[in-house]
């Protein structure tokens, strides 16, 4: 049976929900109950209100019985938290060197702007531009930024490596024509979210000329090896340690998850990676994997922002238009990319 949410069009159900979360703090914490404390920490009351508004409806996994119902699910989600930012933002399709792309430029951005080519999340089985759209909306804007989503392809029908093996040769096209992207061919940065994050990092680690920056939201570093926070998240904060199982399984055979176009954190020298803004949230089972790689770059000598959003949970970049702390932790992203990409030497 159709949940009361599917019963109502997503367009009304997002105003409903950006309405909830307008509530001043103190009713949204009446109506959630006591704070969640874990492992030191305490999940803001807008988390707190995400799980659950998600357990109201029915709380679908990320993961699915079948791979097109997750891909339903996650496509479904984007249409209730559709918003753009108030500076309108032209879009044109691009074929990056046969990886089909999406280039988003803010109205009023001067040629030889900085670029960043932006890999999405959704477990190398389920996302595409579409269902990261505001987020690259809100990045070219609030960064000063064109953006290069790219459509990788998508496991099981295409399995690993072809997710990589997309991403790098999107980014090689970003750098051969950045003229034509009316982008700045010194300042091209990769970013991406969670299972985009991990492909941004392997083409910071396997690309011949290295991005000028990286943008990592809450990336998978490491399939190869279980860390402390998927046992202590791995249930209760959207993603699950069983949803990891999902796509794992789905995206990558287990003999090939040391390599590192898999796990770019078992690289051997991670030195001439870029400068990074990592950044993490401490409701999640990927916490741990993304800053123990922030740690290993900065071993390696590169200069890394390393950044906890404690209070949040995985998947926050894309939950921005309910305001409040989501917001506030993309915003504080969009302004590490813009000072990496526009403070740097030319």
């Amino acid at each position: 049976m159709a949940s009361m949410v599917e019963m109502v069009p997503p367009s009304v159900a997002g105003r409903m929900l950006r309405g909830v979360f307008s509530l001043p703090e103190p009713v949204k914490r009446l109506i959630v109950g006591a704070p969640v404390r874990r492992d030191g920490q305490e999940l803001s009351v807008d988390a707190q209100l995400l799980l659950l508004m998600m357990r109201l409806e029915g709380e679908r996994r990320l993961g699915g019985a079948t791979v097109e119902k997750a891909r339903q699910g996650l496509a479904r989600s984007k249409v209730y938290l559709t918003k753009v930012p108030a500076r309108p933002v032209t879009t044109r399709e691009v074929d990056a060197g046969g990886v089909p792309a999406r280039l988003h430029t803010p109205k009023g951005l001067p040629e030889g702007s900085p670029l960043l080519v932006f890999y999405h999340g959704g477990g190398w089985v389920i996302g595409d531009i579409d269902t990261h759209d505001t987020v690259c909306r809100y990045l070219a804007v609030h960064a000063e930024v064109r953006v290069l989503t790219v459509e990788y392809r998508l496991a099981p029908e295409h399995p690993f490596p072809a997710g990589p093996d997309d991403a790098l040769k999107a980014y090689e096209y970003a750098v051969a024509h950045a003229a034509d992207l009316g982008a700045d061919p010194t300042a091209i940065a990769v970013g991406g979210d969670s299972a985009g994050g991990n492909l941004a990092a392997v083409v910071g680690v396997l690309a011949e000329r290295k991005p000028d920056f990286a943008l990592l939201f809450y990336p998978a570093t490491d399939l190869s090896v279980r860390r402390r926070s998927r046992e202590i998240f791995g249930e209760g904060f959207y993603l699950t340690d069983e949803d990891m199982n999902w796509f794992g399984d789905h995206y990558c055979p287990v003999e090939r998850r040391a390599e590192v176009k898999a796990s770019p954190m078992l690289a051997d020298d991670l030195s001439g990676f870029p400068a990074t803004y990592l950044v993490t949230a401490g409701f999640d089972p990927l916490r741990d994997e993304g800053e123990e790689f922030a740690k290993r770059l900065e071993k390696a000598g590169v200069s890394v922002a390393l950044r906890r959003q404690e209070d949040l949970i995985h998947g926050f970049a894309n939950t921005w238009s309910l305001g409040g702390r989501f917001q506030e932790a993309l915003s504080e992203a969009a302004g590490a990319l813009r000072t990496g990409l526009y403070a740097r030497p030319r």
